[in-house]
């Protein structure tokens, strides 16, 4: 995702970078293919931006398909995994995250292709109006983002919630279209949560690979101010990177970021109005073959649930 909030307007494609790519935070060799990669490994002591961290200036912007344009052919839908919450002996949840919350935000609904005048009314994010929500992207052979969102969401609220957080959706198939984007941002201020994380898929041109993770910029306009979650939004997003890594074995993204996986960006009313740290998750490309692969996979699905995961545990554990 790297669209226009969810939606990807594609990007030209960039070269990867190879070899040396930014340090933050200690550092873990992964290898793959014929080279390897050294990269961030998030596990403490986050702190300021990786070197050739990208900012909002001079980002490509998202081509997002109208939200009326017809509807790609319905995937068979997964049911979503029982979870396992360990209960203490008084009847509260124990584990390394009890006491913690976690607003798990699964990108777009599968219902919004059937509701386009009501997902393209605007709403104000602060800096300027945009879409309530748009319809998401799919794969050629119509593996809808909002199905996969759905997915690997629910792979995640069964692994946070095994650790004894507390996990709240902005969404689970349970409403005909949306939350619109402002609607998902209050829905994180207003539980408190301690860490909010949108999950996505992004809609870019063949050949651009690998995920990367949304941060946000500083903002202050209007009903946006996210003076306060700034830092703590890039340790999470930091975290959640190196663990994704880790656990996928995909590489950062070779055509946002500048090979650090992590983009900062100012256009995204889910940023934009939250007031407790957030960041969004593209976990890969809809549109590329070899990362369709992976994203059809739910063996895959499971290990990128597994990163989100340990990185948001780490962060919350810090």
């Amino acid at each position: 995702m790297s669209y226009d909030e969810n939606q990807h307007r594609d990007p030209r494609p960039r070269p990867s970078r190879r070899g040396l790519v930014a340090v933050v935070a200690g550092a873990a060799l992964v290898l793959g293919g014929a080279g390897g990669w050294l990269v961030w490994q998030a596990d403490g002591n986050g702190g300021g931006a990786p070197a050739g961290s990208a900012t909002s200036a001079g980002k490509p912007g998202g081509s997002r398909a109208p939200a009326s344009s017809p509807a790609p052919a319905r995937s068979k839908p997964v049911p979503p995994p029982a979870s396992s919450p360990v209960p203490s002996p008084s009847g509260k949840k124990s584990g390394p995250l009890a006491g913690k919350v976690v607003v798990v935000d699964p990108g777009h609904n599968p219902g919004n292709f059937s509701h386009t005048r009501e997902i393209n009314r605007q709403v104000d994010i602060g800096t300027n109006r945009k879409e309530c929500d748009t319809t998401g992207t799919a794969t050629s052979a119509g593996y809808r983002e909002a199905d996969f969102t759905l997915d690997v969401s629910r792979r995640l609220r069964t692994l946070l919630e095994k650790q004894g957080a507390r996990v709240e959706f902005t969404q689970d198939g349970d409403r005909p279209f949306g939350p619109c984007i402002d609607e998902r941002a209050r829905f994180g201020n207003e539980a408190k949560a301690d860490a909010v994380i949108s999950v996505h898929a992004d809609g870019s041109a063949v050949g651009n690979r690998g995920f990367h993770v949304i941060l946000p910029d500083r903002v202050k306009a209007g009903a946006a101010d996210t003076s306060k979650i700034v830092g703590p939004s890039r340790e999470l997003g930091e975290r959640i990177a190196g663990r994704f890594l880790r656990a996928t074995g995909s590489s950062p993204s070779n055509y946002v970021g500048g090979g650090t996986g992590l983009d900062v960006r100012k256009d995204l009313g889910g940023l934009n109005l939250s007031t407790v740290p957030k960041v969004f998750i593209e976990c890969g490309n809809m549109r590329d073959p070899e990362d369709v692969a992976l994203l059809t996979s739910p063996s895959w699905r499971q290990k990128a649930a597994q990163g989100m995961a340990d990185g948001i545990s780490s962060y919350l554990q810090r």
